[in-house]
C-alpha cells in the first residue's frame, strides 16, 4: 500500500494532496512525449553526475526506462484518506496479523532486544510498523521503484521532490546497497520491508549487522533497526506509552479536540474525560508537554489521549488513521484488547480473512475476480457494486459485514 507521509520520510504529501481536485489525473497527457521524457532524463543524469553518481550507475538503472502515466492516477487514492476508519483498521489490525506479529516478535527477539537498547524503542511498535508496510516482508510491492520515480520525476506534480528521490535512489544503488532490479515497491516509491523513501534510506537506514550494506529489502535486522532510528530521531520518548483509550461523557462537545490541540491531563479531566475503569486521567507518570485527545470517528467513537509517541508515529505517514493502526496493533502485540467503544457504524469492516470468504462466495457466484486473496481491487469492488444492485441496495462498491452475512445466508 503506498503511501506517502510527510516529516522526515515524506514530507509533502498531506500538505498538497487535500487541495488536488479528484480529476488531477485526467489533466495529464494521456501519452507521454519520448523525446521530452529523454530531456527530462538527461538533465536529471547532470544532477546525478554532480552529485557524484557515476553514467555507468545511471545507464544502468534507466536503460529502457519509459514513462508509466498510469501512476498520476494513483495520486489522489491514498487508502488513509479516503477508507473509513473502521475498514481500515479492520484488515490492517485483525487476529491473523496480530498472531503474525507475535511470531516475528520471538523469532526475531535477539535483534530485537538489542534494538530496543540502542534507539531506545520498543520491539512491539518496530514490529507493528514492518507488519502494516508490508505484511512482515510478505508484500514488499511489485512495481520497479527506478522507473515509478523517473516517470514522477518528469510528469505530474511534485517533479522536484521526485526528482530528488530518483538521484537519491541511484545512490543506493550506487553505493551497493540493493541492486535496481531489487527496488521494488510502491508506485510512489517507497520501498523495502518498512517501506523507506529513497532519500530516507540515505539518511536514517542502519547497517544492524556490520556487514557493510544498508539493506532494507532482504536484510530484516537492517529494517527493523532502520524503522527504530526514524522513531528515535523522530522525537520517541522512551517508556511514554503512546496514549490510551478514554471514556467520554454524556454530551461531551468535541471543541478543542484533535492531534494538533494540546491541553494538559487536567485540563481534559476537567472536562469530563476519565479513563475507561472511570479513574483519573493522571494516575501515573504525567508527561511534560500536553496531550492531545483524538476523536476518529466523532464523539460517538472511540476516544484516545494521545501523547509525544503517537505524533512521532504520525510522522513516519501522515495521516491519523494509520498511527492509530499502528499503535493499536503494537497494544495488541504486548497482549492489549480491541477498542473497547464500537465504532459509529452499523455495518463493521472485514479482517483479511473475512475479505478472503466474500471473494470466495463472490466467485462462487460467478463473478470472475480472479484469486481471494483478500485485496479488494477494481474487479472485486465491481462484483460487489453488482450484488448490491441484485439486493437493491446503494451500489458503492463496499465490502462490509451486512454484504458477507448476506452472502453467507445465500441471500
Amino acid at each position: 500500500m503506498p503511501r506517502i507521509p510527510r516529516a522526515v520520510k515524506r514530507p509533502w504529501w498531506p500538505l498538497w494532496l487535500a487541495g488536488l481536485p479528484l480529476a488531477a489525473a485526467a489533466q495529464a497527457p494521456a501519452t507521454a512525449n519520448p523525446d521530452e521524457f529523454a530531456r527530462c532524463l538527461a538533465g536529471i543524469q547532470a544532477d546525478a553526475q554532480r552529485e557524484g553518481v557515476s553514467k555507468a550507475t545511471f545507464e544502468r538503472a534507466l536503460d529502457g526506462v519509459r514513462p508509466e502515466l498510469s501512476l498520476l492516477e494513483l495520486l489522489d487514492n491514498q487508502p488513509e484518506f479516503r477508507t473509513p476508519i473502521w475498514d481500515y483498521l479492520a484488515s490492517l489490525v485483525d487476529e491473523e496479523r496480530v498472531q503474525d506479529g507475535r511470531a516475528m516478535l520471538a523469532q526475531w527477539a535477539g535483534p530485537l532486544a538489542e534494538i530496543e537498547r540502542r534507539f531506545g524503542v520498543d520491539s512491539a511498535t518496530v514490529v507493528a510498523v514492518w507488519g502494516v508496510e508490508s505484511n512482515f516482508g510478505r508484500n514488499l510491492g511489485r512495481r520497479q521503484i527506478i522507473p515509478s520515480v523517473a516517470t514522477l520525476a518528469c510528469h505530474g506534480r511534485r517533479q522536484s521532490f521526485f526528482r530528488g528521490e530518483l538521484v537519491a535512489a541511484l545512490k543506493i544503488v550506487q553505493r551497493g546497497d540493493v541492486a535496481p532490479e531489487q527496488m521494488l515497491g510502491s508506485w510512489a516509491g517507497a520501498f523495502g520491508q518498512t517501506q523507506f523513501m529513497p532519500s530516507t534510506y540515505l539518511r536514517l537506514a542502519v547497517d544492524f549487522d556490520g556487514d557493510g550494506r544498508r539493506d532494507l529489502v532482504n536484510n530484516v535486522p537492517d529494517a527493523l533497526a532502520s524503522t527504530a532510528n526514524f522513531l528515535d530521531k523522530g522525537g520517541w520518548r522512551t517508556g511514554q506509552p503512546w496514549g490510551f483509550e478514554v471514556r467520554l461523557p454524556e454530551g461531551f462537545d468535541a471543541a478543542g479536540t484533535g492531534r494538533r490541540n494540546k491541553a494538559t491531563l487536567a485540563e481534559w479531566q476537567s472536562r469530563g474525560v476519565r479513563r475507561l475503569d472511570g479513574s483519573a486521567l493522571a494516575n501515573g507518570r504525567v508527561p511534560s508537554e500536553g496531550v492531545a485527545l483524538l476523536l476518529p470517528a466523532g464523539p460517538k467513537g472511540p476516544a484516545f489521549v494521545v501523547y509525544r509517541n503517537f505524533d512521532v508515529v504520525f510522522g513516519y505517514n501522515a495521516a491519523e488513521s494509520y498511527a492509530l493502526a499502528i499503535t493499536h496493533l503494537a497494544d495488541r502485540l504486548r497482549g492489549g484488547g480491541p477498542f473497547n467503544t464500537p465504532w459509529p457504524t452499523d455495518d463493521a469492516g472485514l479482517s483479511r480473512a473475512e475479505r478472503r470468504e466474500l471473494q470466495t462466495l463472490l466467485l462462487a457466484r460467478g463473478h470472475a475476480i480472479g484469486e481471494a486473496d483478500g485485496v479488494l481491487g477494481t474487479v472485486s469492488r465491481a462484483a460487489i457494486r453488482a450484488e448490491q444492485q441484485r439486493l437493491g441496495w446503494a451500489p458503492d462498491g463496499r465490502a462490509g459485514q451486512k454484504l458477507l452475512a448476506r452472502l453467507r445466508s445465500g441471500g
